[in-house]
């Protein structure tokens, strides 16, 4: 039961958030829509102030749906209008906190895994997965979740799929290919023994051999085989990014290092990749796993090092363990060998 008086209360209050979520939306709103190349750098500034303004989660959530909105159509969007709204995204990531970008990729990636699972006609998908893509580009988020995504379309491996692949690799297979190039490798591997047993099932070959050929070309580093394959506005863009992130960190030390499984079930398991990441829910660790965990043994220490370690209150095994490595070791490699013990 919720008295007249608090409910009253508690209206105004919904109401005035309301009413501060709807402003905050039309100031962000006409600040998306004037981004452009050139003034990108006022438009970033002008979003950092207001991220100073308003709470963290009001801000991400607002640009995440003005953004999903702009950018995920039934219409290919252009590249370069894609790219200067990622690259915003990016800016924000490296000068205001980690979790700007955390948040819109989280979103990005769970309609990209939606809309695979429903055969939506549109160009939802490829839009998505360029969001993703340049994301990338533009150090928001690792390799290892680009790898993550082939893989998973290379598992499906149906025409709608090798369309997605393709565009794919064109977007950063070179930038792939740098940063990982075993993984590549035996991405095209697994794509060449799928093509060659699923050759029955397609009726259009020609779109997998154009795709095996794209592979191939991608790991002879040969960029002329790739029909409209262009580098220049990546590369001029990330120049931009540089002179615009104020940090020395605009390069790979924030990139979130998370794979598609960890995104995809961040309701259920929390967000690592972000520090201090609030979660409530069932533990992480189920109590029997704790229980089972062998008590850590380092070997024979007197009672005299187990007082000391009582008065110094390490209340854990584990505290106790390596108080008591660091006391009786005899140089720093044996202190080495007992904690890796």
């Amino acid at each position: 039961y919720v008295p007249p008086q608090i409910r009253k209360v508690q209206e105004t209050l919904d109401d005035k958030k309301r009413e501060e979520l709807g402003r905050l939306k039309k100031m962000v709103n006409g600040l998306i829509n004037r981004l452009s190349e050139p003034n990108l750098s006022s438009i970033s500034g002008q979003m950092e102030e207001l991220y100073m303004a308003n709470s963290r989660k009001d801000m991400n959530d607002t640009l995440t749906d003005i953004l999903m909105n702009a950018c995920v159509t039934a219409v290919a969007m252009p590249a370069r209008l894609m790219m200067e709204h990622v690259l915003l995204v990016s800016i924000l990531h490296h000068n205001v906190g980690i979790e700007v970008g955390a948040h819109f990729l989280e979103a990005v990636v769970k309609k990209f895994d939606d809309l695979c699972k429903s055969d939506a006609e549109g160009k939802e998908c490829e839009n998505l997965l360029a969001l993703i893509a340049h994301l990338y580009n533009f150090h928001v988020v690792h390799c290892l979740l680009i790898f993550d995504i082939l893989k998973k379309l290379v598992s499906t491996f149906t025409e709608k799929e090798i369309e997605l692949i393709l565009f794919l690799l064109k977007n950063v297979g070179f930038s792939l290919r740098k940063d990982d190039a075993l993984a590549l490798k035996e991405l095209i591997t697994e794509a060449q023994r799928k093509a060659s047993t699923a050759e029955k099932k397609f009726q259009d070959q020609t779109r997998v051999r154009f795709m095996l050929e794209t592979m191939l070309a991608l790991r002879n580093n040969d960029m002329r085989k790739i029909p409209g394959y262009d580098p220049e506005p990546v590369e001029r863009l990330r120049k931009l990014q540089r002179a615009l992130v104020h940090s020395s960190g605009s390069g790979k030390d924030t990139q979130l290092r998370v794979s598609l499984e960890s995104l995809l079930s961040a309701d259920q398991v929390g967000r690592w990749w972000i520090v201090g990441s609030s979660w409530s829910g069932a533990p992480m660790i189920s109590d029997t796993k704790s229980q089972a965990q062998p008590k850590l043994r380092v070997g024979k220490v007197s009672s005299k090092i187990m007082e000391l370690a009582r008065k110094l209150r390490m209340n854990t095994d584990i505290r106790r363990s390596i108080f008591c490595v660091l006391m009786t070791s005899e140089d720093f490699m044996d202190a080495f060998e007992k904690l890796l013990k």
